[in-house]
């Protein structure tokens, strides 16, 4: 289920990476490590930042070699299933998404036009599908997953 980007539901996020949690002020930093500790990453959640006197909410990941950040991050999707969290922000017709799974990987998909959310991603050329496929999860339009069942 999308949940609001809030301080107050980030324990689901720590729960489904397995990840450490530190609190400071409106910041909270997640340490998440693979199983076999081959793999590290360090997420930090800074929410109601003010800049230029307006508010919003970033997610910043540091790993070995890199570095992501989103801004104006206003929900996100945290998948037991899948041992992933998705963290987006819209803006006007298009989604920018920050990917975070339990083996401390990333995946960032920017500027994506909404269309692509639920298109038949068969029909997309290789280069987008990809980002239609791991994004079509935070368009709710598409997807009534309330009551959702595997067949018995």
């Amino acid at each position: 289920m999308i949940q609001d980007f809030s301080i107050e539901n980030i324990d689901a996020v720590a729960e489904v990476l397995g990840a450490k949690t530190k609190r400071i002020g409106n910041m909270v930093r997640l340490e998440i490590e693979s199983a076999g500790g081959t793999s590290k990453a360090a997420a930090e959640f800074y929410f109601n930042l003010v800049v230029n006197g307006e508010s919003m909410n970033v997610v910043s990941v540091y790993s070995h070699n890199t570095f992501l950040q989103l801004h104006n991050c206003n929900g996100f999707l945290a998948s037991d299933l899948l041992n992933q969290v998705t963290f987006f922000g819209r803006n006007g017709s298009s989604i920018s998404g920050l990917i975070i799974d339990r083996e401390a990987s990333c995946s960032f998909y920017a500027n994506v036009s909404e269309q692509l959310l639920n298109c038949d991603f068969t029909t997309l050329p290789t280069e987008v599908m990809m980002c239609s496929i791991a994004l079509s999860l935070t368009d709710t339009d598409t997807f009534d997953l309330d009551g959702f069942q595997f067949d018995e």
